[in-house]
């Protein structure tokens, strides 16, 4: 029986990690978690906020997906959407979901990501 999501992995290229630190961390405000010796050899970062884990793992043919995404959610959507947006992250808010406000954004090696608050 699946109780939960543990994780959701994202790929990211070689060398991504200072750029991808300084985005989850300095930017969506997350925290980095160490990785077991035996995968931080692989390279990549893993971050946490709360209950929500997001691991970026290093793939040497890198392609950002075009659609797949984690859908996060947030509490005060405008306050957290300014975030990224100081930092020049593209941005495209989208009323399609009903009951939700929802964003996405880019991190900085072109992962999408989905921010979304219901009302």
């Amino acid at each position: 029986m699946i109780t939960a999501v543990d994780h959701v992995q994202l790929a990211a290229p070689p060398g991504s990690e200072e750029r991808l630190r300084a985005y989850y961390v300095g930017v969506l405000g997350m925290t980095e978690v160490p990785k077991p010796p035996a995968l931080a050899r692989r390279g990549g970062c893993w971050f946490r906020a709360g209950s929500v884990r997001l691991h970026l793992g290093i793939e040497e043919d890198f392609r950002a997906a075009g659609k797949a995404h984690p859908g996060l959610r947030v509490t005060g959507i405008d306050a957290y959407a300014a975030r990224p947006a100081s930092h020049g992250a593209p941005l495209t808010w989208d009323s399609a979901l009903p009951g939700h406000r929802r964003f996405y954004t880019w991190d900085p090696v072109g992962n999408r990501l989905e921010f979304l608050e219901p009302h």
